[in-house]
C-alpha cells in the first residue's frame, strides 16, 4: 500500500475523499494512494500526476465561476440565505424567485465586493442575493435575467422544515409496534408467500386486537421482472418502484370480470402455491412470481371501466418520465435478460435512439410494467385504508434499502447520478474482517446535485405516498458511504462524504408532505454531531437492546436510552430473540466458517453476555432467578427482555413478529449469499411448524405467547 502524499491527500480531502478514517475500535486508519486516485477517478478527477492535480485544481477553482447559478440552493424555513451569481464583468442582472405556486418576485442585491475572475478568456463578476426567510417549505426556482429580462441561469431553490414535527399520537407518550418481513407472513389467501393483502390482515390483527401504533416491514422494492429474482429486499433492481409479486391477484377489481374458463386457469395456478402455505419448506418467491404473472396477464386483457381507465392515465401521469423508464427496462429484460452487460451497446443508456425504438415496438410490454405498478400502488392505499379503519394511528413504515443492484433498473436509468466503477460497503469490523461489499453503486454527490436532487425526492415522494413513516437503512449513507473501486476488496476503500443538510432536508420536507415520521438507522461507528444533527431536523433514532454498551462494555440499561428513537430487542441481521438467548447465531457462523477466532471463545462470551443480561434482568425484579435451564425459560427470558425494552423512553418500540410465535432461525446471517437461505423463511413457531395469520387468531397456545410479550411490552 503506497501512503497517499500531502499534494493528493488535500486534493482528496476538498473533494469530500477521506484519505484516514477512525475505526470501529477507535484507531486512525491510512488509505491507500491508489485507493483514493481510484475513487477520485470516478468522481471524473484525473489526480494520477502532479499535471493532472494542478489541472484538477484549476478545474476545481473554476467550476462554480463557470455557472451563472448553483445548481441547487438550499434554505430552511423561517432561515434566510445568501446566493451568489456568476454574470460577464459590468453587465447587469436581476434574480428572481419562482415558487411552487406561480408566485414571482424580485430579490434584493447585496453588497459583495469579490474580484472578478477570468474564465476561458472572459472576465467574470460575482453579484450575491438575499434568499428571504418568508419562503413556503417545497421546490422553488431562482432565475437569472440580464438586462432585457432573458434567463441566462436558473437554480432549484428547496425550502426545507427546519425540524419533523411528530406525530399526535406521539405526543402523550411512547407507543408499540410490529415488526414483520411481510414475505414471509403468508394466510390461507397467499400464494406461497406474503402479499398486500396479508399487509394490511396482519397491520388489522395487531391493531385491533393488540394495540399495535404502527406495522414496519422490510423493503418491498422492485425485484427482476424476469425469474431468479435476488431474495434479498436490501438489494433490489429499482428503490422508488414495488415488486409486483406482492399483489393480492384476486383484489384486482378486474379479476371478477375474467371469464369463466380464465377464472379456473387463475385458480388452478394458485392452488399449488397455497398448498405452499402450510409446508415449512423455504419460501419460492419465483415460484410465485410466475403463477401471479401468468394470472395477471391474463386480467389485463379484461377491458377496464372508464373511472378505473382514468384512474390509470392520472397515476402515469403523476409518475411522468421515472416510471416510464423503470417500464422500459423491464420490458427490455424480458427481450434481452437480466443484466444489461449482456444486452447491445445501444441498449445500454436510456436517453439512446435505440432505446426510444424498442420502447416504441415494446410498448404493450411498457405499458403491462406500468400497470403492475399502478396496481401496487392502489392496494398499497387500500392496505393504509384499512389500518387507519383498524384505529392503527401511524400505519404501514416502509423500510428504504441503502442502494440497489449493480445491474437493475436504477443502475441502467439513473446511471448519469450514480457513480460508475464503484461499489458500496463497509470498512472491516469486528465482525468482518476483510469489510464488506454490498455491490451497490452509489450516488454520484456531485451529478446528483446538478440534477437537483430530483432522483432522491421522486423515489421519497412514492414510497411514502401511502405510508406513516419510512425507515432509512443505514441512515449515515446520507453523510458518508464506503466506496470501493471495483476489483478491490472491501478493506481497499475509502469514505465519500455528501451533502447532508440536502440529503436530510429534502427527506424531511418529502416526509412532512405525507405526514409520515422519519426513522434513522444509525448503528454503528456514529459520530455523536451526526446524531445530535438528526434529532435536532426531528428524525429518530435506532437502539437495538443487544447493541446498546458503552465504550467500555457495560450494558447500557434501556431505561437510560434515547427518547427519539425506535428501539427493539433484535433486528433482522440477528436470530430471533430466542435463538439469540440460544446461541443459534454462534453455531451457524461455526458451521459456515465466518467465525474470526476459536468457537470456544465465541460461546464463551456469547454465554458471559447472555449471563449478564439474566442478571440484570433478575436485579431490575423482571426474571425469576435460576432460569435458561430449558425451552420456557428461555421463553421466561424472551419477555423479561420486552418488560426491559418497555422501560425505555423511546418513542417508538418494535415487537419482532418472529418473536411473538416463538421462531429462533435469523432471517438473514450477514456475509452469506447461498451458504444460508437468507431472506427466504417463512414464518415458523419453535418447532418449525409453519404459522399463518389466521392462526394468530385461533391458536390458543400462541394467542397466550403474543398475549405474554405483549402484556409485557405495554408495560
Amino acid at each position: 500500500m503506497t501512503s497517499v502524499p500531502p499534494e493528493l491527500a488535500d486534493l482528496a480531502r476538498t473533494l469530500g475523499v477521506a484519505v484516514d478514517y477512525v475505526d470501529q475500535g477507535g484507531q486512525l486508519r491510512e488509505v491507500s494512494a491508489e485507493s483514493v486516485l481510484d475513487v477520485l477517478a470516478a468522481l471524473g478527477v484525473d489526480a494520477s500526476t502532479d499535471e493532472a492535480r494542478a489541472t484538477a485544481w484549476d478545474e476545481l477553482r473554476l467550476r462554480d465561476w463557470r455557472r451563472a447559478l448553483p445548481p441547487v440552493f438550499m434554505a430552511r424555513e423561517g432561515a434566510s440565505g445568501r446566493v451568489w451569481a456568476h454574470v460577464q464583468h459590468g453587465w447587469p442582472l436581476t434574480l428572481e424567485v419562482e415558487l411552487e405556486d406561480g408566485f414571482r418576485f424580485v430579490v434584493q442585491q447585496l453588497t459583495h465586493d469579490v474580484a472578478p475572475v477570468e474564465v476561458d478568456g472572459v472576465l467574470v463578476g460575482e453579484a450575491a442575493f438575499e434568499v428571504p426567510d418568508h419562503l413556503p417549505t417545497g421546490y422553488h426556482r431562482i432565475e437569472a435575467l440580464d438586462s432585457d429580462g432573458s434567463v441566462f441561469g436558473v437554480c432549484s431553490l428547496i425550502v426545507v422544515p427546519q425540524s419533523l414535527t411528530l406525530p399526535t399520537a406521539l405526543a402523550e407518550h411512547p407507543v408499540w409496534g410490529l415488526m414483520a418481513q411481510l414475505y414471509s407472513v403468508r394466510s390461507s389467501g397467499s400464494w406461497g408467500v406474503g402479499d398486500l393483502a396479508d399487509l394490511a390482515d396482519l397491520g388489522s390483527w395487531a391493531a385491533l386486537e393488540q394495540g399495535a401504533a404502527f406495522l414496519l416491514v422490510n423493503p418491498l422494492h422492485a425485484s427482476s421482472p424476469l425469474t431468479p429474482m435476488a431474495p434479498s429486499p436490501y438489494l433490489p433492481v429499482a428503490r422508488r418502484f414495488f415488486a409486483p409479486w406482492y399483489l393480492r391477484v384476486e383484489d384486482i377489481p378486474e379479476f371478477d370480470d375474467l371469464a369463466r374458463v380464465d377464472e379456473e386457469a387463475v385458480e388452478a395456478l394458485a392452488l399449488p402455491l397455497r398448498a405452499l402455505d402450510t409446508d415449512p419448506a423455504l419460501l419460492d418467491r419465483d415460484a410465485a412470481w410466475e403463477a401471479k404473472r401468468a394470472a395477471l396477464e391474463l386480467i389485463r386483457r379484461v377491458s377496464r371501466t372508464t373511472e378505473r381507465e382514468a384512474e390509470f392515465a392520472a397515476y402515469r401521469a403523476h409518475e411522468g418520465p421515472g416510471l416510464t423508464d423503470f417500464a422500459v427496462w423491464c420490458a427490455l429484460v424480458e427481450e434481452n435478460g437480466f443484466g444489461d452487460g449482456e444486452w447491445p451497446e445501444e441498449l445500454r443508456h436510456p436517453g439512446g435512439v435505440a432505446v426510444a425504438e424498442a420502447a416504441t415496438r415494446l410498448s404493450d410490454r411498457v405499458e403491462f410494467h406500468i400497470w403492475l405498478q399502478w396496481l401496487v400502488d392502489q392496494q398499497l392505499s387500500e392496505a393504509k385504508r384499512a389500518l387507519e379503519e383498524a384505529g392503527m394511528p401511524l400505519g404501514v413504515i416502509h423500510d428504504l434499502a441503502v442502494g440497489v443492484h449493480p445491474e437493475g433498473a436504477d443502475a441502467w436509468a439513473l446511471q448519469d447520478v450514480l457513480a460508475q466503477g464503484i461499489e458500496v460497503g463497509c470498512p472491516p469490523d469486528m465482525y468482518n474482517q476483510v469489510g464488506q461489499n454490498w455491490s451497490q453503486p452509489p450516488w454520484h454527490p456531485w451529478a446528483l446535485a446538478d440534477a437537483g436532487f430530483v432522483p432522491f425526492r421522486d423515489m421519497l415522494r412514492t414510497i411514502l405516498r401511502h405510508a406513516g413513516g419510512i425507515r432509512v437503512d443505514h441512515m449515515l449513507g446520507l453523510f458518508r458511504l464506503w466506496w470501493i473501486p471495483a476489483g478491490r476488496p472491501p478493506y481497499e476503500g475509502t469514505y465519500v462524504t455528501y451533502d447532508h443538510e440536502a440529503l436530510v432536508g429534502i427527506l424531511c420536507l418529502e416526509a412532512q408532505r405525507a405526514g409520515a415520521l422519519v426513522i434513522g438507522e444509525d448503528l454503528g461507528t456514529v459520530e455523536p454531531w451526526v446524531q445530535e444533527f438528526l434529532a435536532s431536523r426531528g428524525v429518530l433514532g435506532t437502539s437495538i437492546l443487544w447493541f446498546e454498551r458503552r465504550p467500555d462494555g457495560s450494558i447500557i440499561e434501556p431505561k437510560e436510552w434515547r427518547s427519539a428513537c425506535l428501539s427493539s430487542v433484535s433486528v433482522h441481521d440477528l436470530p430471533p430473540t430466542a435463538g439469540y438467548i440460544e446461541g443459534v447465531h454462534v453455531d451457524l457462523r461455526e458451521r459456515l466458517g465466518l467465525l474470526s477466532r476459536p468457537v470456544e471463545e465465541e460461546r464463551a462470551a456469547h454465554d458471559a453476555e447472555i449471563a449478564e443480561w439474566r442478571d440484570l434482568l433478575v436485579a431490575r425484579g423482571l426474571l425469576e432467578p435460576g432460569v435458561l435451564n430449558g425451552i420456557n425459560d428461555v421463553d421466561a427470558m424472551v419477555v423479561a427482555l420486552h418488560r426491559c425494552l418497555a422501560l425505555s423512553p423511546s418513542l417508538l418500540q418494535g415487537v419482532a413478529l418472529v418473536d411473538l410465535v416463538g421462531d429462533v432461525v435469523p432471517q438473514n446471517q450477514p456475509g452469506t449469499d447461498q451458504e444460508h437461505p437468507n431472506w427466504r423463511i417463512p414464518l415458523r413457531d419453535r418447532s418449525g411448524r409453519p404459522v399463518q395469520i389466521d392462526d394468530l387468531r385461533s391458536d390458543p397456545l400462541l394467542r397466550a405467547r403474543v398475549a405474554r410479550i405483549i402484556d409485557a411490552v405495554r408495560r
